[in-house]
Formats: C-alpha cells, structure tokens, sequence
C-alpha cells in the first residue's frame, strides 16, 4: 500500500475515534452511565453501530479508552513542561506548577471519575507521576536546593497530596500561591 493511503487510513481511524470518546463523554455526562447505549452513541457520532462494535465492544470499554488518552495526555505536558525548563530547580518548578495547573483544570464529572478511577491505568499513571516528581525532587536536591534530610520519594507523596488541593480552588492565582508554599516545603533547613 501507498504511504498516503495508510496514513489517511490511520486518520480516518483516529477521527472515528476521537468522535466516538467525545460523544460518549459527552453523553454520559449528560444522561448517566447506565442510560448511554451503544446506539445512541453511533447515532451521534455519525457511525453505524457496527463500526462501533470494531473498536469498543461496550460504553465501559469507551470511557476508559477515553480516560486513558486524557491521562497520557496530561503525562505528556508535565514532561514537556519538564524538558523545557533550564536546571533542576526550574524543572522542580515546571513539573508541580503543571501538576497543580492539571488538577485544577480536572473535570468534577462525579460519575464518570468515579467509574475510570476505579481502573488499573489509573494506579499506573500514578506511578508514573509519582516516579517524573520524585526523581525531579532527587536532582535538585543533588544541586543543594532541596532538603535532602528526607527522602525524594516521601517528598514526593508531600508534593502530590499538597497540590492535589488545587482541584478544589478557585483560581488560577490561589493554585500559584498553593504551589509556592509546597515548595517553600522543599527548601532545605536552615
């Protein structure tokens, strides 16, 4: 096959996708887990129920593929963030004020949070969170600017449980102040 041809083949696949995760958020927001079915979301996504059926076999399946791609993606930005930022410390920096901006930004929907943070994606996510700030943490500490009379992975739970208060802020300047008083937290003692 053409080159052409499986890159618009993948695309095409990728719009389907993409048509078929946001109708289903969207749809479930709106009326509940329990009463979205496969048919309506082929109906508003344009497909026929069959093609649906090629890439999810149900609603569940489609929630978390959907909450899969939002993880990844936010993963994505805090290393982004990470590698863009000068030394150790602005990296430090980059990593949790992204993390405290992330959970800021995180959608409240009761339900479907509740449904795919229940899965095993989740707990792998946050290991991996937990691993980019711990070993942030570890190589400013190895430059002096942070303690280093607790260990990277302990101030890491600090950071992560400290900045998991900004969900429930009310701006964009309280989840600043959040971040600046978790890393007066970090500095070493005096």
């Amino acid at each position: 096959m053409p080159k052409l041809w499986d890159e618009t083949m993948d695309a095409h696949r990728r719009a389907v996708q993409d048509a078929v995760l946001e109708t289903t958020v969207a749809l479930v927001a709106e009326h509940g887990l329990a009463s979205v079915t496969m048919s309506q979301i082929a109906k508003e996504a344009g497909i026929g129920r069959a093609t649906l059926y090629k890439y999810f076999p149900d609603v569940q399946s489609i929630l978390i593929a959907w909450h899969e791609r939002h993880v990844a993606a936010h993963l994505s930005r805090l290393a982004q963030a990470q590698d863009q930022a000068g030394g150790p410390v602005e990296q430090l920096e980059a990593v949790l004020r992204g993390y405290a901006h992330i959970t800021h930004k995180r959608r409240q929907d009761g339900e479907i949070a509740a449904f795919v943070h229940r899965d095993q994606h989740v707990a792998q996510a946050q290991q991996q969170l937990h691993s980019r700030v711990r070993d942030v943490i570890a190589e400013a500490a190895t430059a002096g600017a942070v303690r280093d009379d607790v260990s990277p992975g302990e101030l890491a739970d600090y950071c992560l449980h400290a900045l998991s208060a900004a969900g429930g802020l009310p701006s964009e300047e309280a989840v600043h102040r959040l971040v600046n008083v978790t890393l007066s937290g970090l500095r070493p003692p005096r």
